[in-house]
């Protein structure tokens, strides 16, 4: 059992040295040589900081994506992300499988921002420039790549961008979590099944749900 500290974890996140090299003993022999993340996870079960550092590093641009686009708003990411990555942490012991590390520790951040939006009082609304070369669907839906904005249309921007986090918003919380891993994080059906805790066909639902509703709330915009 991971016996570190969480002081020590949150040291080790918040001052992280990107020139630090990592070293472990060399695993065993195999037919097949261990993959690099599944190789960082054991050392980390085992008590290396810097080879949770490591993932930490692979990870937390991905988690800070979905936190933001769950959250809706800048603000409450970095605590979030932080918090999530110290309960990884704290938790890596309980995970049964070290190649579903990433699953794992984005379903520990869809929990967790879910959680913390239904103890918001006020709503949150995110720039279109945090949606840059995120498309809502490819059926046909309104297109959420944000354009480069230009002096003459940024007001449409910011107009056309808080429509597009109000209309995320209004989705029930497992729909909205489900069109942000697929459609914006590209995420398989199967990985966010697992990240949910649902079946495939519950995201495939969600997915068509939410595009459906995307399209009905925006469609002033893409007439």
């Amino acid at each position: 059992m991971l016996t570190i500290a969480r002081g020590k974890c949150l040291n080790m996140i918040s001052r992280r040295n990107s020139n630090e090299q990592l070293a472990w003993p060399s695993p065993a022999r195999s037919e097949e040589p261990t993959p690099p993340e599944t190789a960082l996870v054991l050392a980390a079960r085992e008590g290396s900081t810097e080879a949770f550092d490591r993932l930490v590093r692979m990870h937390e641009r991905q988690c800070a994506a979905v936190a933001l686009r769950l959250l809706g708003n800048s603000h409450d990411v970095a605590e979030l992300v932080q918090d999530a990555l110290v309960q990884a942490f704290e938790h890596l012991h309980q995970l049964k499988d070290p190649a579903r590390f990433s699953i794992w520790l984005l379903r520990i951040v869809t929990h967790q921002a879910l959680n913390r939006r239904r103890r918001l009082q006020r709503r949150r609304v995110v720039s279109l420039e945090r949606w840059r070369g995120a498309r809502a669907s490819g059926d046909g839906g309104p297109d959420l790549t944000a354009a480069e904005p230009t002096p003459d249309r940024v007001a449409e921007a910011v107009e056309l961008g808080t429509a597009i986090q109000k209309a995320l918003d209004r989705l029930p919380e497992k729909p909205r979590a489900a069109l942000v891993l697929f459609a914006l994080e590209r995420m398989p059906q199967k990985e966010i099944a697992e990240i949910l805790e649902c079946s495939v066909e519950a995201v495939k639902w969600y997915v068509f749900s939410s595009r459906r509703r995307l399209r009905e709330d925006l469609a002033e915009y893409f007439k």
